[in-house]
């Protein structure tokens, strides 16, 4: 007879050690990557930066960068790379992290993370309502960008090398995908 399915929740996951890992709790099951590897940090950085400085200019909401939790539910917490809060998802931002879902999440792909975030992520973020999802892989040097259309992710827009990129759902934001890989 298999044993019952332990159910993790919030308490649980504020338990966990802080000891450099990168914990989330997917539908109440655990989740362990280990830390990002240099490329992924670089990547990051510079799409953090680029998103930042057009969304503080423009005032249109906050960008935050992992580790920043996002409570989907008690049994859903998750730690996107980057994450938008537009400016009607403020009241969402608590001292616990984000309660509930933000407008953008996005992953940088590694080679031990690719499953969770094209697969897992991808239904988790879909099912809690995250309307923009994207998908940055820094091997192929490909940013995918998805939009939440009746429950599933829609392919907007595949920008790939150094080519320029509209950045939905930022209106007027044109990222030099060049200067991301860099």
């Amino acid at each position: 007879m298999p044993s019952p399915r332990i159910v993790l929740r919030y308490a649980d996951y504020a338990a966990l050690p802080a000891d450099g890992r990168r914990y989330e709790i997917h539908g109440g099951e655990l989740s362990v990557t280990p830390a990002p590897g240099t490329k992924h940090q670089l990547v990051i950085g510079h799409l953090f930066v680029a998103l930042y400085t057009y969304v503080a200019r423009e005032n249109h909401g906050v960008v935050f960068i992992a580790p920043t939790d996002v409570i989907l539910n008690d049994t859903t917490i998750v730690q996107p790379d980057i994450l938008w809060m537009g400016p009607d998802r403020l009241d969402m931002i608590s001292s616990r992290g984000i309660e509930g879902p933000p407008t953008l999440a996005v992953e940088i792909v590694s080679p031990s993370t690719t499953a969770i975030d094209r697969h897992t992520k991808t239904h988790l973020y879909a099912r809690h309502g995250i309307t923009w999802y994207w998908l940055v892989d820094p091997e192929a040097r490909t940013v995918e960008v998805s939009e939440l259309i009746e429950g599933r992710y829609a392919l907007r827009v595949r920008g790939a090398g150094g080519s320029p990129l509209r950045a939905e759902p930022f209106p007027d934001l044109t990222l030099s995908l060049g200067s991301i890989w860099a």
